[in-house]
């Protein structure tokens, strides 16, 4: 059972106000509810939210949190696709990236002990990542995941939307943990703590 960076407490009222905004969507989105998601992203990037976490009085040891997958489809409704590029991609000095404005790139201090080696890799935003993981490039990690601390994510590794990942585990080259987002009470995939996923191997739902 991982236990390593258990969630803090979330905020009272931010579960049933994207339960309430996801059922009800506006016909336009306001700067309430822009800030509301905001909060909900922040959630999940610090490890506060979780698509599922664990649980020991659930017969698989873990919970799934449906209302955290709304809040990933609540952003894809609310935003408009823009330029994220980076540089000048159309001069040959960047790169190119189209979002949803309500998913902006993630940013990652040098005090938060991630390191990303260079050459192409995204961590997308709504994503966790703690302390002491190691990225190598080309890897991705979609919006929902959460990865432990100590993990590495090797060359050409997928850590698919809402997937969880434990302290300590070496996702291996090309190693694919597939995105379970939908149907929102379905678990994602789960890999504990201290685990070795081999090369080109694939977990998916």
């Amino acid at each position: 059972m991982t236990t390593a960076g258990a969630p803090r407490a979330v905020d009272l009222d931010l579960a049933p106000a994207i339960d309430r905004l996801f059922a009800e969507p506006p016909a336009q989105s306001s700067r309430a509810h822009r800030e509301l998601f905001a909060r909900f992203l922040a959630a999940l990037e610090t490890g506060v939210a979780r698509a599922a976490e664990p649980d020991p009085l659930s017969p698989t040891g873990w919970r799934v949190n449906p209302w955290v997958k709304r809040g990933i489809l609540l952003g894809f409704r609310l935003g408009a696709i823009i330029d994220q590029s980076v540089g000048v991609p159309h001069a040959g000095k960047g790169l190119p990236f189209y979002d949803k404005d309500t998913y902006p790139l993630q940013r990652f201090p040098v005090g938060s002990g991630v390191r990303i080696v260079p050459g192409g890799s995204g961590i997308r935003s709504g994503s966790h990542v703690a302390r002491g993981v190691v990225c190598m490039p080309p890897m991705y990690v979609n919006v929902g995941a959460y990865v432990g601390e100590g993990t590495l994510i090797d060359s050409h590794a997928l850590v698919g939307s809402c997937a969880q990942v434990g302290a300590r585990v070496h996702l291996s080259a090309a190693a694919q943990l597939g995105g379970v987002l939908e149907p929102v009470g379905a678990s994602p995939v789960i890999i504990e703590d201290e685990v070795l996923i081999g090369g080109n191997c694939g977990v998916y739902e």
